[in-house]
């Protein structure tokens, strides 16, 4: 390994070079204006693992944008990793809040600024380059590999499931392998062993036909705006307890062992509160900020519209209302079923004198495996190395719905390699990616080929 290393080491500039070229990208999946730019995004990824060594690298065209797949199959009866990563990247309003242009990556105090830098183009990237030092330094991997890259994460992966169908055969692996989540803290590297599932919902509101005068109608008509805000919160008590009927059934409570491990993290509850000036944290009652991220459902507003809302006042009832909502779900919670509970609760409380249209938008479900089986202990390792640090072992509070996809469809379990930070602004302005964990992370990756590698046929 020490060459590899070595090689990935003298590299460094280089791998900026080529990484910002990625990130000039603007393959913003939500915005049919840039579906040029995000099949650009799939070429220019292609392109690389062709240049890498990677063989039989196609783009599988589906309903939507298409999958990058290579794979590398040169050692007979060694594991195979099935690596999984996504190309599209979020919007990047509001573009007023980004201190340096989103598409054009700035490096400031050691971290690379850009849309994509940390999810999950700088994940993605770091694989590649790690799989290119194997193969420039020794002509092979210590494994095989099969890659794929897909296009519509960010908009809630419509056609990955069916594709991951249709190609059983071709995606033949034995564990899957994901760059797309986060480190616990700064110098606290970790690896994620559950993710919390997704139901999306948009709910619409109609009460005329056309704005009315506020002064000429009001008192006489239901207003969308208020009736809206008043079954939004009817989802929740006053200590953060979903209300929705049956929504807790299935959850699995945390265990003890997980509440005293956790309970001993470097996490500081005031420290939280100031780095995003919080005026106070709110959460469900008996529970910790961690657990109620990690392991308890929960339901949010994720956007709201109605109304006047230009600079001024402008006397009006509002003809409709609109919101969208989600719900992260926990082990053993079922997306359809929490999605059939909530469509309930909504057109049972919602008063007669609106319109109401219930739509159900993405989702997932949740997922989590156990942190002893012999792929985690290897990245483990492989973390260990790179970081000079054991890694801990926690869970996600976002969603990864594939994972659950890879282990119902091809039987298949996940190791979740992730280098971001909290802090790093996903799906936010400024987005960012710290280079010292993009470099360890590329040396980890390289660790965690040999390590697999050892481990021989695993069944």
């Amino acid at each position: 390994m020490d060459k590899i290393i070595d090689f990935i080491n003298v590299n460094r500039d280089r791998y900026l070079d080529e990484l910002k070229a990625l990130l000039a990208i603007p393959s913003i999946s939500a915005l049919p204006e840039h579906a040029a730019d995000v099949k650009r995004c799939a070429d220019w990824c292609a392109d690389e693992l062709r240049r890498i060594g990677m063989q039989n690298v196609t783009l599988f065209e589906t309903p939507g944008n298409p999958v990058v797949y290579g794979d590398w199959l040169g050692v007979e009866g060694a594991p195979t990793i099935l690596f999984y990563g996504h190309y599209d990247v979020q919007p990047v309003d509001p573009l007023n809040l980004w201190e340096s242009p989103p598409f054009e990556a700035t490096i400031r105090d050691g971290e690379i600024y850009a849309r994509g830098s940390a999810d999950d183009k700088g994940q993605v990237f770091m694989h590649m380059k790690a799989i290119e030092a194997h193969l420039t330094q020794t002509g092979r991997l210590p494994m095989n590999i099969k890659i794929i890259l897909e296009g519509e994460e960010e908009v809630g992966s419509a056609n990955l499931d069916d594709f991951i169908k249709a190609h059983k055969q071709e995606l033949a692996a034995n564990v899957v392998v994901i760059s797309d989540s986060g480190m616990f803290a700064r110098g606290v590297p970790s690896i994620c062993y559950g993710l919390r599932g997704l139901v999306y919902f948009q709910l619409d509101m109609r009460g005329s036909n056309t704005d009315l005068h506020s002064g000429s109608f009001g008192g006489a008509v239901a207003n969308p705006a208020l009736v809206l805000s008043q079954v939004i919160a009817k989802m929740k008590d006053r200590g953060g307890r979903i209300t929705i009927p049956g929504f807790y059934d299935d959850v699995v409570p945390l265990s003890e062992e997980e509440r005293k491990a956790w309970a001993s993290l470097p996490f500081n509850e005031k420290k939280y509160k100031k780095d995003f000036a919080m005026p106070k944290l709110f959460g469900e009652t008996g529970y910790t900020t961690l657990e109620r991220t990690w392991a308890r459902p929960t339901f949010e507003v994720n956007g709201l519209l109605s109304g006047f809302t230009g600079e001024g006042a402008k006397t009006v009832l509002p003809a409709v209302s609109m919101a969208k909502v989600s719900m992260r779900l926990v082990p053993n919670q079922d997306p359809n079923k929490i999605a059939g509970l909530f469509q309930t609760y909504v057109e049972h409380i919602t008063p007669k004198t609106v319109e109401l249209t219930v739509t159900r938008m993405h989702g997932g479900k949740p997922w989590m495996t156990s942190y002893d089986n012999p792929f985690v202990q290897a990245a483990a390792r492989a973390i260990e190395k790179g970081f000079g640090r054991t890694p801990i072992f926690t869970r996600e509070g976002g969603s990864i719905p594939v994972v659950s996809t890879f282990q119902e469809e091809l039987g298949l379990p996940s190791v979740l390699f992730g280098v971001g930070l909290p802090d790093e602004n996903a799906h936010a302005p400024n987005e960012k990616l710290d280079l010292g964990n993009f470099h360890n992370g590329i040396i980890a990756s390289a660790v965690l080929y040999e390590e697999i590698g050892r481990l021989g046929t695993v069944s």
